[in-house]
């Protein structure tokens, strides 16, 4: 008995994570972190110092970042030294200790004009968006982590 050649079936389009790296990214490194830093500070880049800076600091996952508000890391005109954030994964209070570079950091973005009347700590550029999206914070760490020569898809801030 002889059986007939069936045609190969492919996907239409293939798989949205081909040739990805999927799952948790590596954490950058000290030497990592300082070359960045450098970067933004000599760009004079103030919003993305401070973001960075506090990311390093708090450990947050990018959407847990993106909400913080002004409330969260600055009482009676000050940053404070101790934060403390609600992880809306987990829905645990996280703990953490803002560095002085990082207050240094926040408190020279606090001082630019965008940041006037601002509920968050990083607005969005429209007025419908209350602060930046999860999705603009990718392409920010995406683009730090690119300006130091690294794999952008390989490391994280989380």
């Amino acid at each position: 008995m002889q059986t007939p050649n069936l045609p190969a079936i492919r996907a239409l389009r293939p798989a949205w994570n081909k040739g990805r790296i999927v799952g948790q990214k590596r954490p950058l490194k000290p030497k990592h972190v300082w070359a960045i830093r450098v970067r933004l500070e000599l760009a004079e880049n103030h919003r993305d110092l401070a973001l960075f800076n506090m990311a390093i600091d708090s450990k947050l996952r990018g959407w847990d970042l993106v909400k913080m508000k002004v409330v969260d890391v600055m009482a009676s005109g000050q940053i404070k030294e101790r934060a403390c954030v609600l992880q809306s994964k987990t829905q645990k209070p996280v703990r953490f200790v803002i560095s002085e570079g990082t207050r240094a950091s926040v408190a020279k973005w606090m001082e630019d004009k965008l940041m006037v009347g601002s509920e968050y700590l990083w607005p969005g550029r429209f007025h419908e968006r209350l602060h930046i999206s999860t999705r603009q914070y990718a392409r920010i760490v995406r683009d730090w982590v690119t300006s130091i020569g690294l794999e952008a898809s390989a490391y994280g801030t989380h």
